[in-house]
């Protein structure tokens, strides 16, 4: 039984923003600001940039729609969807899987885009 009381938000994750160029994004955020990139996905349509030794990134993405988005880990993100649902949380989509794990996004009240993931693919035990 999921304790609807209790959910945790472990760390931020991941800074999206979206960019008309990955290649201008790159000049500036690497040649300009100095970031190393932390993976750079350009057939994908996105690029990640470390922000000194924090493991949440800055990804430019070129994506159609691509809106500014701040994602937040969590230990379980089908348990954390389910607890926020019924705290009238509405969800831009069911959870789904991405390279790491799970994740789902929303929306605050005021139209900001949030998600969380959880890194269940590189978290089980062997």
């Amino acid at each position: 039984k999921l304790n609807l009381d209790f959910m945790n938000i472990n760390d931020f994750d991941k800074f999206f923003l979206p960019a008309k160029n990955l290649d201008e994004a790159k000049e500036f955020y690497k040649d300009k600001l100095g970031l190393e990139i932390k993976f750079d996905f350009s057939d994908k349509g996105m690029t990640a940039f470390k922000v000194g030794q924090n493991e949440p990134a800055i990804i430019v993405s070129t994506m159609q729609n691509a809106k500014p988005a701040i994602w937040f880990t969590v230990d379980n993100v089908q348990e954390a969807y389910e607890i926020l649902k019924q705290k009238g949380i509405t969800f831009l989509s069911e959870p789904f899987e991405i390279m790491t794990g799970l994740a789902v996004e929303f929306n605050d009240p005021f139209g900001n885009k949030l998600g969380l993931t959880d890194y269940s693919k590189l978290n089980k035990k062997e």
